[in-house]
């Protein structure tokens, strides 16, 4: 029976040292806010959003929601867009993606300041988390994957790390991250020969491929770490949701695991905060 490395335990840790440096900042006359753009009120939006902000109220930050219509107008939203990054009480900057048809929403990335884009969205950002400067910040999920490495004291030197899924949002930036640590780091995807031997090799396994219980006992051996990205619709039960991994085949096998949910989830809007709060702290040069 494995060990689940629950997120709860890593975020409840991480929001009492966040509390600590939020209130040793506001000391100083400075309180660290994030602005969450969101056009239109998709579910998926609104749930995020309830999350970030119950999570800075936790921790004594501050937050702001800009909120604008789903039909509106590429010249009126690069403006609003604008708008909240010149503010100089916003030190991080959430926008919920992907952005209704009518809107360039390559050009509006652009337009959020780098050092306010907390969940990389900008390539400027992505060219700071692949060149490994300090400033940058990369997406929130893959740095609560490594977040939960660190709480759960899984070592990566030297370590064969495979990532399965070679996204933008989660499976390049979390290799990049990971060879930080000198894990040796494989990425596959669904081209990959014989995908399910490589992955077995691995002594810690990312799964960020988008699609339900993907990861089967084949994928897997004994004294594996496996790290579950995935939030898919459980196409067993429905109303539920699954990982990518079948968990129920998985985790007889494998030392450690996330559950889902409660795993990586859990984490991303309490690294969110974090990364606001280091983005208040270089804005204000108190690091």
């Amino acid at each position: 029976m494995a060990e689940r490395l629950a997120g709860k335990a890593v975020a409840d840790a991480m929001k009492d040292e966040l509390s600590q440096k939020v209130a040793a900042i506001k000391a100083k006359g400075i309180t660290p806010k994030l602005g969450i753009i969101r056009v239109g009120a998709r579910p998926d939006d609104l749930f995020y959003e309830g999350g970030a902000k119950k999570t800075c109220e936790s921790i004594g930050m501050a937050y702001q929601v800009f909120e604008y219509p789903a039909d509106i107008d590429q010249a009126a939203f690069e403006k609003a867009v604008i708008s909240v990054g010149d503010n100089k009480e916003i030190n991080g900057i959430l926008m919920f993606a992907p952005l209704p048809k009518q809107l360039d929403e390559k050009k509006i990335r652009s337009l959020i300041p780098v050092e306010k884009d907390v969940d990389c969205m900008t390539i400027g950002s992505a060219a700071k988390v692949y060149t490994d400067d300090p400033t940058g910040f990369p997406p929130c999920t893959p740095t609560a994957c490594m977040d939960i490495l660190k709480f759960y004291n899984i070592p990566l030197k030297g370590k064969k790390a495979v990532v399965l899924g070679r996204s933008q949002v989660v499976g390049k930036p979390v290799a990049m991250l990971l060879l930080r640590e000198h894990a040796t780091v494989t990425i596959c995807h669904s081209r990959t020969e014989n995908l399910p031997a490589v992955c077995a090799e691995a002594d810690v396994l990312i799964a960020a491929v988008g699609r339900a219980k993907m990861v089967k006992a084949s994928f897997v051996k004994p004294g594996q770490v496996v790290i579950d990205v995935g939030i898919n619709e459980d196409p067993d039960n429905p109303g539920k949701y699954c990982g990518d991994v079948d968990y129920a085949a998985v985790e007889p096998i494998v030392e450690k695991i996330t559950p889902v949910p409660g795993g990586v989830g859990s984490v991303t809007t309490v690294v969110l905060c974090k990364q606001t709060i280091q983005a208040c702290e270089l804005q204000n040069k108190l690091i």
